[in-house]
């Protein structure tokens, strides 16, 4: 631009008012960035050295000399980078100095970046911090984080300083701070919706170690802040008091709400400890899932599950029988167990609205599972430690733990809703000599 200030091979940019670190400052006339090299190191001397004759010729021969005001008294006193503070005329000194070195040795003025380089820089430093907000989880990583980031960009500005660009630094600094934590806020405030949403669906019904599982699997099965309608292998479980109606006629009301939710808390827990998911409770019944909500996928996972469930319900004789121990010892009723067990394929998800969610399952298996429990009540009353047990399974649950469990076959039964009748198997107690794995 021929309007430019030239010195030899150097041009002098006028300023603007964002160059470097200023925004919209005053750029009347025509200024230049100042370098401040060599601040301090310009020689000078005083009026009365000069006529004394203390001063050489040469000292000042062939120079630029500035006669100036450095008395402390008089208030022509400036703030100069590097936390100094200089009279007017050295001031004037420093920029004698750089239109001398721009003269005599081409050395450029400080450049700055115009506003689309700028704004590319800002951008920049808005995208990294965006990512290290997405990558980063921990509050103390991403702490680390925002520090090391402001080290880096500091060092950057700082050496691009010394080779003569002055690129801002604040804004870039603000733009690292505020997208580094601004998506990990967001991503929090989504996490604790979705922990509080899964927490009304499974924690009072499911083991610590289910939870936890449930979490971190939760990207599999979450959709829109709840679980995604899935079809999967499950065997669920069915339980009912034997003994209940009777029960409940000789109790008042307070009494048979603490006798029934006594029995019902054992069972829930006994479900809870073998990885077991409480679908519902209805009334003196307890329905659970094993093998949801996390998507299991081989044979061997569906045996476990299967496995798990039977064991379950074994688990629950004995417990059981403690509690009529108990109660038998205070003359209050006694109650038996019946369950029935089916494994197959359902359908997963929640149901209702979005302030009463319940997580469920439904589908033929669900329904052969209640059949099961509820089938001829009164049917196999043997004697033994399993007679306040009944325990049926269909022939798929069967086929999963046949070589865990001493079970009888009861043949085949004629299952409300379903076409084909049910070979159904009478679970007698866990096989002797059976390993878990086997």
């Amino acid at each position: 631009n021929p309007e430019h200030l030239r010195l030899g091979e150097v041009t002098f940019p006028p300023f603007e008012p964002s160059d470097g670190g200023y925004v919209t400052a005053d750029a009347g006339g025509y200024q230049v960035l100042l370098d401040f090299k060599g601040i301090g190191t310009v020689p000078s001397f005083s009026l009365s050295q000069l006529l004394s004759g203390k001063i050489a010729p040469q000292v000042i021969q062939d120079k630029v000399v500035l006669i100036g005001v450095i008395a402390e008294s008089v208030p022509d006193l400036f703030h100069v980078p590097g936390g100094q503070v200089i009279p007017g005329v050295a001031l004037h000194a420093q920029v004698v100095g750089q239109l001398l070195r721009a003269g005599l040795d081409n050395e450029s003025p400080i450049a700055t970046v115009n506003d689309t380089q700028e704004v590319l820089w800002i951008l920049l430093w808005s995208l990294l911090g965006a990512l290290v907000g997405l990558w980063v989880r921990s509050a103390w990583h991403l702490s680390l984080g925002l520090v090391a980031g402001l080290l880096v960009l500091t060092g950057i500005v700082v050496l691009c300083f010394w080779e003569g660009w002055w690129i801002p630094a604040f804004p870039p600094g603000l733009a690292w701070v505020l997208s580094s934590s601004l998506l990990p806020a967001v991503a929090l405030k989504r996490e604790r919706t979705e922990r509080k949403a899964l927490a009304q669906l499974f924690d009072r019904h499911v083991s610590r170690e289910v939870a936890e599982n449930i979490w971190r699997h939760r990207d599999k099965f979450l959709l829109g802040g709840r679980p995604r309608p899935e079809k999967l292998t499950a065997t669920v479980l069915f339980m009912d008091l034997q003994g209940y109606t009777s029960a409940a006629e000789k109790l008042d009301p307070p009494a048979l709400m603490d006798w029934v939710n006594s029995y019902l808390e054992r069972m829930a827990q006994v479900v809870m400890n073998h990885g077991g998911v409480i679908d519902d409770y209805a009334g003196d019944a307890i329905k659970a899932n094993f093998g949801v909500p996390i998507p299991r996928t081989t044979q061997k996972q569906f045996q476990e599950e299967a496995h798990n469930a039977v064991t379950c319900a074994l688990a629950m004789a004995e417990e059981l029988g403690r509690l009529n121990e108990f109660y038998k010892g205070q003359g209050r009723p006694t109650v038996g167990l019946r369950i029935g067990i089916s494994t197959g394929n359902v359908v997963a998800g929640s149901l209702g609205s979005s302030q009463r969610l319940k997580y469920t399952t439904v589908g033929d298996t669900v329904n052969v599972a209640a059949r099961l429990e509820s089938f001829e009540k009164d049917l196999f009353r043997a004697q033994g430690p399993l007679s306040l047990l009944r325990i049926l399974i269909d022939q798929t649950t069967w086929a999963y733990t046949e070589n865990r469990f001493s079970m009888e076959q009861v043949g085949e039964l004629v299952v409300k809703g379903k076409d084909q009748p049910v070979i159904a198997y009478r679970v007698v107690g866990p096989m002797e000599g059976a390993s878990k794995g086997s």
